[in-house]
């Protein structure tokens, strides 16, 4: 069976998972199809439109955009600057250090002389 097969039982997956209201691309993941055919599938079966995406929603509080990062805010970028939700850590941040200490442990790495391992 090829990915373009629609089987009785692919359809239903599909309409079970498209009533969990799961992204596109994630319904597409599960089924081993592109996040396209999904959309094409959906359309062709005239399946109700679904709530406004999570992208299209009210932010959560807690979603630090530049005009309201401090600074004694964590500057990590998260997402793709390209992208809708992109935002920044916003925790509180190491002195001396643009990153709270989740993030430092990731942007700062300790030279091999220093780990020990020269």
């Amino acid at each position: 069976m090829s990915n373009n097969d629609w089987t009785p039982e692919r359809i239903a997956a599909l309409m079970a998972l498209w009533s969990e209201e799961l992204p596109t691309s994630e319904i597409g993941r599960r089924l081993g199809i592109t996040k396209n055919a999904v959309i094409g599938k959906v359309h062709r079966l005239g399946l109700p439109k679904r709530r406004q995406s999570p992208k299209q929603e009210l932010e959560p509080a807690d979603v630090i955009r530049l005009d309201n990062l401090s600074a004694d805010m964590c500057s990590w970028p998260v997402g793709n600057p390209s992208d809708e939700g992109f935002h920044f850590c916003g925790g509180p941040k190491v002195l001396g250090k643009p990153y709270c200490a989740k993030h430092c442990a990731v942007a700062y790495i300790k030279p091999a002389k220093v780990r020990g391992n020269g």
